[in-house]
């Protein structure tokens, strides 16, 4: 009799590890060396995520699909720049661990699926981030939900400052078809920093729509696609003070990313998390998948 729960390992380019719940019908792909990103997320047979698969087999290329860990900022800084204690540092967009192998931890195949990944300070991270840290990602699947519970450690003798997020990216292949429900009255245009008010409708016809959403009203928002017959659900812990929108036309995917804070907050300190020494906080999306 085949297992309920299962984790399979395949060794190629990356290895990848692939969790199933066999009585939900889901399946989920994790290729820890490549950021420790989720690659494939599948219920009842059905893909959820969109991937470029090419950039995904360049590793000088960042990856365009799965969902990327955002940290120790999320977006990017002017000039790429911050400092800290008198001294510039430079970090290149999202940050660091979306590149970095992370290492596994744990697996549990009893009673749930789930796959527990570690990310550690090192002279790399120092050069770029002064602060020692030890993350810790577990991914679960339950049913028709995938769960992403993050725990991170300040290691350092000091206060460390970052942001997180998570950089989702969602197959779609009608975005007319797109129905939002996104807990915000107004959204921030990214690139012009213009202020408008919302009302869940997005122009598709822009070429790219990059809209951060920094004042939201609940922790769940939901888009449904008329076109697959999903609705799919993220419900995000209090920490993720910001969601953010993007696509770009002509391109099978929009992002609806959970932030804890908007870009540039190393420099401005708006909503930026100082974690005291010693301190460890816990952190967790949840996305739900349903099928109408």
């Amino acid at each position: 009799m085949m297992p309920v729960f299962a984790i399979a390992f395949r060794r190629q380019q990356y290895d990848t590890y692939i969790l199933t719940d066999q009585t939900a019908q889901s399946r989920l792909e994790v290729v820890p060396d490549r950021g420790g990103i989720i690659t494939s997320w599948q219920v009842q047979g059905r893909e959820l995520l969109y991937m470029d698969t090419a950039r995904f087999a360049d590793p000088s290329l960042s990856v365009r699909g799965g969902i990327p860990i955002l940290f120790p900022i999320c977006g990017n800084l002017p000039d790429n720049t911050y400092t800290h204690d008198g001294q510039s540092y430079t970090l290149k967009q999202h940050g660091f661990a979306r590149d970095l192998p992370w290492d596994v931890l744990d697996r549990v195949t009893h009673d749930k699926v789930s796959l527990t990944l570690g990310l550690s300070s090192s002279d790399q991270t120092r050069a770029v981030y002064p602060f020692n840290f030890q993350l810790e990602f577990t991914y679960t699947l339950k049913g028709q939900t995938l769960s992403l519970q993050q725990r991170y450690i300040n290691h350092s003798s000091e206060a460390m400052p970052f942001s997180i997020g998570f950089h989702p990216y969602f197959l779609v292949l009608d975005k007319p078809q797109l129905q939002f429900e996104i807990p915000s009255t107004e959204a921030l245009d990214q690139p012009s920093q213009a202020v408008q008010p919302f009302l869940n409708v997005f122009d598709f016809d822009r070429a790219e729509i990059d809209w951060a959403f920094p004042q939201l009203n609940s922790q769940v928002a939901s888009v449904s696609d008329l076109s697959r017959h999903t609705h799919i659900t993220l419900n995000y812990s209090p920490q993720f003070s910001a969601l953010v929108f993007w696509t770009l036309k002509g391109k099978d995917f929009y992002c609806l990313e959970p932030w804890s804070a908007l870009r540039n907050a190393l420099n401005t300190g708006d909503r930026l998390f100082y974690l005291d020494p010693g301190a460890t906080l816990d952190t967790e999306v949840n996305l739900t998948v349903d099928f109408t």
